[in-house]
């Protein structure tokens, strides 16, 4: 059996460090290229896209030398956000899309994520195939058939164009001051323009990259910057994307974070009462709070679980033929509008419903009573598995037994780092607390 290369998002690992070097993104490309042009034929594209990171332009190289050495023709994006780069694969034709990014991640860290012909993102099946052929031999082109790149200048400005496009026709965000936080990544240049052709008055942070401040003290995981600037400039909103746009955190008037689930079940109540919300069902993974789910049971709506990660998020969506789902960390996928989480068109949605009510963002962001949740991470080194301890599993069903009926316990790996995940939700918050610690004293005395 070959190593295991894909995580739940694609390859990541620290930049220049395996498997994020060079040599391994050449090989996945050659493997990726062969995988897409097993019908012999040359008509081949794969578009490229990548975010602001130092090492993007070292495994975007690489990348493409894999690519271009089976024959497939590369149309380099540059740095564009993951979404952008699923929407281009379909407009462009392509039969693959590849995107540079390590989302969230610090700068020092660095993924490929693949997406297939329709804008999706892989199957683990294929990624399975593609992940063997690495590890054996791949039949390279012949000398006349090796593919050619080229650089597509305008990519930026036709996922610009697309995004404005979701938002309704007959409005505009004209005397709505909105903070935007572009962590320093990937959307530092897309969501200012889009929020200013839309009519906002634009405040803008976290828009100077520089190759290693991406993710840094601000975006969707660093908050406090977005809300000290809607703060300072008294903004009506703010929006705060991560290091690849595709997820999002908002933030009303005063500085106050609404994470995905909030946003989740505005757009689900909105959806369901203009009659779009497909199959009256919105997917979200385990993580999300129990407070949405209640929220939908009460409108007599459905909320579909899956396992954390919005590619099985996507998977559960086209499977049951639902439209709106996402993450409580802020993937908000809408497959009327993308094929995987959009945080500035999910922003979008909701600076138009803003604008369509005339509520105010601290109003909006406040759709159900959260239930008390703690989560708590765990960090291990590599050949360390602590969930598989004796006494840590005992401690585990002691603390599940210890709050059943009252709230719930979820306890995982990442999937994109070496941590557990402690979480737990219920309503007795001392109970809570404990619960959670001892479970984590119980993981730390493992490792």
């Amino acid at each position: 059996m070959s190593p295991k290369l894909f995580g739940t998002d694609g390859v990541r690992g620290t930049a220049n460090s395996y498997p994020m070097t060079a040599e391994m993104a050449l090989k996945l490309g050659a493997a990726a290229g062969r995988f897409f042009r097993r019908d012999g034929s040359t008509a081949h594209r794969v578009v490229i896209g990548k975010d602001t990171r130092l090492s993007g332009y070292m495994l975007e190289n690489a990348l493409t030398a894999g690519l271009t050495s089976t024959g497939m023709n590369v149309l380099l994006l540059g740095p564009v956000p993951t979404p952008a780069v699923g929407f281009l694969t379909r407009s462009m034709r392509a039969d693959l899309g590849v995107m540079i990014s390590a989302s969230h991640n610090p700068h020092h860290d660095n993924g490929i994520k693949f997406f297939g012909p329709d804008g999706f993102k892989l199957s683990d099946a294929a990624e399975e195939e593609i992940s063997a052929m690495v590890f054996g031999d791949i039949a390279l082109a012949e000398p006349e058939n090796i593919g050619r790149a080229k650089r597509i200048e305008d990519a930026r400005g036709r996922y610009q164009e697309y995004a404005k496009t979701t938002f309704p026709s007959g409005l505009r965000l004209d005397g709505l001051k909105v903070v935007i936080d572009c962590a320093n990544g990937a959307a530092y240049k897309t969501a200012p323009e889009v929020l200013w052709e839309l009519g906002a008055e634009v405040i803008s942070v976290g828009v100077t990259p520089n190759g290693k401040n991406i993710n840094d003290r601000c975006g969707s995981t660093h908050t406090q910057t977005a809300a000290e600037a809607v703060v300072a400039h008294g903004a009506h909103v703010g929006i705060s994307l991560d290091g690849d746009a595709d997820r999002v955190m908002i933030l009303d008037e005063t500085g106050h974070v609404a994470d995905g689930d909030q946003i989740m079940a505005l757009l689900a109540g909105r959806w369901a009462e203009e009659g779009r919300l497909l199959g009256g069902t919105l997917v979200a993974t385990v993580m999300s709070n129990l407070g949405l789910e209640r929220f939908m049971t009460s409108r007599g709506l459905r909320l579909e679980r899956t396992a954390v990660g919005d590619r099985y998020v996507v998977e559960a969506m086209r499977r049951g033929g639902f439209n709106l789902g996402g993450e409580q960390s802020g993937h908000i996928v809408m497959t009327d509008y993308a094929t995987t989480g959009d945080g500035l068109i999910a922003g979008l949605q909701f600076l138009a419903e803003m604008a369509r009510s005339g509520r105010s963002a601290s109003d909006l962001v406040h759709q159900f009573e959260t239930v008390p949740q703690m989560l708590q991470n765990v960090r291990y080194a590599a050949g360390q598995n602590p969930l598989a301890i004796e006494a840590v599993q005992a401690v585990i069903a002691a603390k599940t037994s210890q709050i059943e009926g009252r709230g719930r316990i979820l306890i995982r790996k990442s999937g994109t780092e070496p941590l557990i995940r402690v979480m737990a939700e219920c309503e007795d918050e001392a109970l809570l607390r404990a619960v959670v610690e001892e479970i984590v004293g119980a993981v730390q005395a493992a490792i």
